[in-house]
């Protein structure tokens, strides 16, 4: 199940993490990250051991400070971070099969 994280924890789950960390800003208000939900849940089962996902709320506390910090303009927002790195953007809904298929290619 992807994780539900804070800009307190946002060093230690992402930034520090051995595996890859597929980060999803999102907001309560917006219907294409609720849209979202369901795949991401599927794609943590699909990807278990080999990659991570977390999800930022951008509308609590300083998590906007950090959707700000990396320049989420828009949501839903997901940015694969590798070794602390943003390797890859994916902007806007994604149908399972295809995110799926985007991921494993640069997995």
């Amino acid at each position: 199940m992807p994780k539900d994280i804070n800009k307190s924890e946002f060093v230690v789950e992402v930034l520090q993490s051995e595996l890859p960390v597929l980060v999803d800003f999102w907001a309560p208000w917006c219907g294409p990250c609720k849209m979202m939900t369901p795949v991401l849940e599927e794609l943590s089962k699909e990807f278990a051991g080999k990659l991570k996902i977390c999800k930022v709320n951008t509308e609590e506390g300083d998590n906007g400070m950090l959707a700000m910090e990396y320049s989420v303009m828009s949501i839903p927002n997901m940015k694969l971070f590798k070794n602390g790195e943003v390797i890859q953007d994916f902007i806007g809904f994604r149908p399972l099969k295809e995110f799926g298929e985007e991921l494993k290619q640069i997995l």
